[in-house]
């Protein structure tokens, strides 16, 4: 699918979408509880769709009830011998040491990107946790037969921290007790805080978090547990990932408000708002939201190494801003959707804007004129996303191939840019789910 981005004045008030970070940890602590939960504002992109496919064949069931998500479960009880992750690196990270609960063997799946990403980290440690696995020479799919036993274990944080999501899952659901978790290089600590948040608000058993080099488990019963039975309430948050492209929207053709999104949040990604400050976007934070209107910017230095996925708003806001804008963290963006550094290169070398890469750093050159043209996403949801926001204010129309992309994560972005204003040009009247 092929959409067409007009240069284009916003102006009005967006909801931001419900985070799929928080919505699929919400699944697997739902999977996880013996008994009834009730998601609030649930997600329906890509990625939440593929997470509740996996707990459905995990053994709960899941289903829209006015608006809420309703998950019954009685555990870990596998209903299929096959799991598909979709294109959600989460969901693979973190459903693998979960599925690992059960003594049945299943396979874990994927689609696209995902069967070329390395998952050896599994073939390294679940053996270690007496599991028996089977990969494609580290990559999908995995064959998976537990039951994970915790003992102590050591692994490397520096690749992603989705794995350390699912052991910490997965220890906890085992009642693990007297053993830890150590970790070195952790990245993306934030997502960490948001696990261990939600598996609170679901009282699984918690660990002692020790300066996130460590996590040991007690050897306490767990007697907290909500019992069996009971209905936990859990509600998704606004999305800061997504919402950063709207916040750079605003930013470079608003002004518009941004509602939705909690300031107090532990995702990573509300760093969005620091990167704004630092360009001297036009910014407010008022009590109906996040107020932002064009202003003249200038480059900004960032550090993007524990919030990754910021990288494309940051570039589509470094284009509007005058001098150059350092962003630190190339190193994490290698084994997303596509390589996103140099796909950023690429793609928005096309729209005039001269990016360079230096070791970890990425440089961006902005305050010339962004220039309308043919871009492709890649397949990846924030490229795609990146380019519209960019071509809000280029000279000329903006062609965004394979731009249906966006379904993985935000399916209703371009009809969101429609709401404000965005002169958008979709294959049907409206963009179809």
């Amino acid at each position: 699918m092929n959409v067409t981005i007009h240069p284009s004045e916003l102006k009005g008030t967006i909801q931001a979408p419900a985070s799929k970070s928080s919505m699929q940890r919400a699944c697997a602590a739902a999977l996880l509880h013996k008994g009834e939960t009730i998601i609030h504002n649930p997600g329906h992109s890509n990625d939440d769709k593929a997470a509740l496919d996996i707990i459905r064949r995990l053994g709960a069931k899941a289903e829209f009830a006015g608006g809420e998500l309703q998950v019954k479960s009685e555990g870990m009880r596998p209903a299929a011998a096959e799991i598909s992750c979709g294109e959600s690196g989460l969901s693979i990270r973190m459903f693998t040491p979960l599925v690992a609960l059960s003594d049945q063997a299943v396979t874990i799946n994927g689609t696209g990107s995902l069967v070329t990403r390395p998952m050896d980290f599994f073939d390294e440690i679940l053996p270690r946790l007496n599991v028996k696995v089977k990969s494609r020479q580290g990559k999908l799919p995995l064959q998976i037969q537990g039951p994970l036993v915790p003992v102590n274990i050591e692994v490397d944080g520096s690749l992603s921290s989705q794995f350390l999501t699912g052991l910490l899952m997965a220890y906890a659901a085992a009642q693990a007790s007297g053993v830890s978790i150590k970790v070195n290089n952790l990245k993306s600590r934030p997502y960490i805080d948001l696990t261990l948040d939600v598996m609170k608000q679901f009282g699984l058993k918690m660990p002692e978090n020790r300066n996130y080099g460590e996590f040991y488990f007690g050897t306490d019963t767990g007697s907290e547990l909500p019992p069996r039975g009971s209905t936990i309430n859990y509600t998704v948050e606004g999305d800061w990932s997504g919402a950063a492209f709207l916040l750079v929207a605003g930013a470079i053709a608003g002004p518009i408000t941004v509602r939705g999104l909690d300031l107090s949040s532990t995702q990573a990604d509300k760093a969005m708002v620091d990167a704004l400050m630092a360009a001297n976007a036009g910014i407010a934070m008022e009590a109906k939201g996040i107020k932002l209107h064009p202003a003249e910017m200038k480059g900004f230095s960032f550090d993007a190494t524990d919030c990754p996925d910021l990288f494309p708003p940051l570039v589509a806001l470094a284009a509007y801003c005058k001098g150059m804008s350092s962003i630190k963290g190339v190193s994490r963006l290698a084994h997303k959707e596509s390589n996103r550094a140099l796909t950023l290169q690429e793609e928005f070398g096309k729209m005039g804007l001269r990016i360079e890469l230096d070791g970890d750093t990425m440089e961006v050159y902005g305050g010339g004129e962004v220039k309308g043209a043919t871009v492709h996403s890649r397949h990846d949801h924030r490229i795609a996303m990146a380019c519209a926001v960019a071509a809000l204010k280029a000279g000329g129309d903006t062609r965004i191939e394979e731009a249906g992309a966006v379904k993985k994560s935000y399916p209703e972005f371009y009809n969101d840019l429609k709401s404000i204003g965005a002169a958008v040009s979709l294959p049907f009247q409206q963009f179809n789910l």
